[in-house]
Order: structure tokens, then C-alpha cells, then sequence
């Protein structure tokens, strides 16, 4: 896992290969979310069996609210073979206070 501030990560999903989780809830993700990013609620009890489905070959820039959850499905992907992964490390909360763009 790298840890990325808003820039460096508003960089990486601008890479073609890179699929953008956000890992919040879905009245969370529901309210606003990076434009393009991929629901899946890291306190879900079958989160670990959905992301064990996701391509293991890709890149994966990951973000909840403040970069706590993030963390943990960063942990749990990368034991579960993930090799590519990216951690946005002040969650939505850095990125709308660095102005970066959110769909509501």
C-alpha cells in the first residue's frame, strides 16, 4: 500500500488501468463521492468474498471519509494477494479541502 495526499492521488486515477474504490457506506457514497469511483463498504460482512472477486492484476486507489477504512481494506486486499495498491491518506475529507471534484 502507498499512502497518497489528495494530488498525488488525483494523479494516479487518472491513469487508465487504475479502479477507484471508495470504501465508505452507502449513504456516505450515496451523498458525494470521487466522480467514477466504485461503491464497495469495507464493514460489510461480505466485503472480503466481493473484493476477493475484483482483478488481482490492477491497480487500486482506495478512500473512505478520513482515511481510516481505507486503510483496513488496503490491509485486507493486500493479504488477500492485491499487489497494486493506493491509499488516498486524508480520505474525501483531504480531497474536497484540496478542491478536488466530487459528485453529490
Amino acid at each position: 500500500m502507498i499512502n497518497m495526499n489528495a494530488s498525488e492521488f488525483d494523479e494516479k486515477i487518472s491513469e487508465p488501468d487504475v479502479i477507484l474504490l471508495d470504501v465508505r457506506t452507502v449513504p456516505e457514497f450515496n451523498q458525494s463521492h470521487v466522480p467514477s469511483a466504485i461503491n464497495l463498504d469495507v464493514l460489510e460482512d461480505d466485503f472480503i468474498s466481493l473484493v476477493s472477486e475484483l482483478d488481482k492484476s490492477k491497480s487500486y486507489a482506495i478512500y473512505c471519509r478520513s482515511g481510516k477504512r481505507s486503510v483496513d481494506a488496503c490491509e485486507v486486499m493486500s493479504e488477500i494477494g492485491f499487489k497494486s495498491i493506493y491509499n488516498l491518506s486524508g480520505g474525501i475529507i483531504e480531497w474536497v479541502e484540496a478542491g478536488k471534484a466530487i459528485t453529490s
